[in-house]
Parts: structure tokens; C-alpha cells; sequence
């Protein structure tokens, strides 16, 4: 198992382009909630906005052989994505008009027509594929009925999800966020039907469904760290000053370590849910002690971490540590939060 950091690059507002030496894919969508189609396997991502780094799972659908040499790639003509999504004049004569509406909805999605893209795969929703992919556009237009419907018929069909995409050779990949701090990047399968799931409910504050859908995954994948993850950030939202809440908080985070940013955004909910029972001491030292191995942690949350302890002192009785903390917070990034009312700055 390997993992890569990548950069994307920002071409427009909800475009970019995904570099790497295998060559390039095409995003498109707003912050936290990117669709991507490209021709090699699939890839689990987890990333941090604001960073523009990804960390990432490889799975590819091809065979490790050798690829062919420079020479050869350099005599290979390039195909234009919206190309490799077109159908051959003899194909299409044999081609089922659902496998026909699935290759046009990617195609459409590929150009940046969205809406076309969508009508398309409403069409062939029969397919799993296709419902799976109307899901995710559905649910990054706000259109959360449609997209729960979508995803649970992709759900019942979970047998055949991915057969059409590696049958005309399409790698579909959804990045939703877990928490602020956190995005996931899932492809056609059930992880990643349900976390979209629980996306659509969190938008509708249907919690108990939320909850469901991430018990659910918890059977499949007791270890989950981003499963997990996402079930402490649900719960506090649903409930956030309940004290059952801060409880189940610490059994999830049990046992999690400072091993990548996805454990350390986990023990930030650790280090909220102790504060919430007023466990200040635990709380402060679970933070603490993520700040002093001096990781290289992405900038958003590290400061999500510092704010964390700052609450924490504040809530101790310990204002001048406090303050300190909220000040070293405002000098870097003065919009932060509510750092500036925090601190009066401006105020008559």
C-alpha cells in the first residue's frame, strides 16, 4: 500500500486539475464536494482544504506491468478526455441505451455541463453506476431527496457498482468533507455510497439517519479512522452539549495515536469532548501533546488545535493563557474564527 502527496491546481472557481506523471484529471465542483473522471484505477484521498495536499490510497484498476517507453508515448497521439467518453459508430449500434446515457451523462460532466450531465444519468439511474454518479452530482446541486434516492438505489445494486465504469474504462472519484478540516475521497462503492449518505442527511439535520448510515460502516469497518471521524463531528452537531455526546466521543478516539492529520483531527474532538466534561487537564494535554512532537501538520489544522487549547484554558479559569494563545492566533490569520471579538480588536 502506498501514499503519494499531490498538488492541484486551481484553473477556475470549482476547476482544477490534478497533476501527476501518469498525466492529468480533470475536478469539477465547489470546495468539498469534487468529482473526478480520468482513465486509470480508482484512488482513496484524504486531504485538507486550504492546503492543496492529498493523502493518498492507490488502487489501480491495471496490472503492474511495465507501461510502453518514451518513445512510444511520444508517437501516441493525445486523446482529449471528452474523446475517450464517445462511443464508436458500430458500438453504438449494439450499445443498450442506459450503458449510452451513463457514457454521455460523464461526457457532459467532463465538458462542465452539469446539468446535462445530470439529465443524462437520470436516465440510465437503473445502472448502479449511473445512480451512484446521480447521487453525488444531486447532492452537490442541494438537491438532497434526489441524491438519497439515487444513493439507495445504488446501495441496493452494490454487486454491479463499478462494472460499467471499468467496462468503458472511467475512474469515478467523489471528495466530500468529514469535517472543516478534513475531506474524503471515495469511489464507487458502498463506503462510499454511505458517507455521501450521511453528507445528505447532515445537510437536512436528519441525524438519527446520519447516525444509521455510520453504524452501518462501523459493522463493515470496525477501524475506520475517517468513519469514525465523521461520527464524533456528526454527534456533536446533532447534540452538542450532551453529556452521553462527549462520552462516545472518547470511546471513538480511543486508542488513536497522532499517526496522520485524520487521527489528529479525532483527537481534536477528544480534546472537545473532554472539555465538555470539564476535564481540563486531559483536555489541555491531548492537545498539547500533538503541538509539541512538531509534525508537519497542514496550517488549518494546527490552528484549529491552538484554538482548541485556547478554549480550554479559557474554560480553566486561566484567561491570561488564553488571551496569549488568542493573540498568537490573531497576529497569523486576523479572520480567524471569532479570534478578533474574542480579543475586543475594533471594538468601540
Amino acid at each position: 500500500m502506498g501514499f503519494r502527496f499531490f498538488r492541484r491546481i486551481k484553473i477556475a472557481p470549482g476547476l482544477s486539475v490534478n497533476l501527476s506523471k501518469s498525466g492529468a484529471s480533470l475536478s469539477l465542483g465547489p470546495r468539498g464536494m469534487k468529482y473526478t473522471i480520468g482513465s486509470r484505477g480508482t484512488r482513496t484521498t484524504l486531504g485538507i482544504p486550504g492546503t492543496g495536499l492529498f493523502y493518498t490510497v492507490a488502487n489501480s484498476s491495471r496490472s503492474h506491468s511495465r507501461g510502453p517507453s518514451s518513445a512510444q508515448q511520444l508517437a501516441e497521439p493525445v486523446v482529449r478526455p471528452e474523446d475517450r467518453l464517445t462511443i464508436g459508430f458500430f458500438q453504438n449500434l449494439t450499445t443498450p441505451e442506459n450503458e449510452k446515457a451513463l457514457v454521455a451523462g460523464c461526457r457532459e460532466h467532463v465538458l462542465g455541463n452539469v446539468d446535462a450531465s445530470l439529465d443524462y444519468l437520470r436516465k440510465a439511474n437503473e445502472l448502479a453506476d449511473a445512480a451512484f454518479l446521480a447521487g453525488a452530482l444531486c447532492l452537490k446541486k442541494g438537491l438532497f431527496d434526489e441524491s438519497i434516492t439515487c444513493l439507495s438505489k445504488a446501495a441496493k445494486q452494490a454487486t454491479d457498482l463499478g462494472h460499467y465504469f471499468g467496462k468503458y474504462g472511467i475512474s469515478a472519484l467523489i471528495s466530500i468533507p468529514i469535517t472543516e478540516e478534513i475531506t474524503a475521497q471515495v469511489g464507487p462503492n458502498l463506503r462510499g455510497i454511505w458517507l455521501m449518505l450521511v453528507e445528505a442527511y447532515q445537510h437536512q439535520k436528519r441525524w438519527q439517519e446520519a447516525l444509521n448510515c455510520l453504524n452501518y460502516l462501523r459493522r463493515l469497518e470496525p477501524e475506520d479512522i475517517v468513519v469514525r471521524l465523521s461520527f464524533a463531528e456528526i454527534l456533536l452537531e446533532a447534540k452538542p452539549n450532551a453529556q452521553e455526546t462527549y462520552q462516545e466521543i472518547l470511546k471513538l478516539a480511543e486508542g488513536v495515536e497522532n499517526n496522520s492529520p485524520v487521527h489528529v483531527a479525532l483527537l481534536l474532538y477528544k480534546s472537545k469532548a473532554l472539555r465538555g466534561l470539564q476535564l481540563y487537564a486531559a483536555a489541555r494535554e491531548t492537545v498539547s501533546s500533538v503541538l509539541r512532537k512538531k509534525a508537519a501538520l497542514p496550517d488549518e489544522l494546527t490552528r484549529a488545535l491552538r484554538y482548541e487549547r485556547a478554549l480550554v484554558y479559557e474554560a480553566a479559569g486561566q484567561a491570561k493563557r488564553a488571551r496569549a494563545e488568542f493573540e498568537k492566533l490573531y497576529a497569523e490569520t486576523p479572520d480567524y474564527e471569532d479570534v478578533a471579538s474574542r480579543l475586543q480588536v475594533g471594538q468601540v
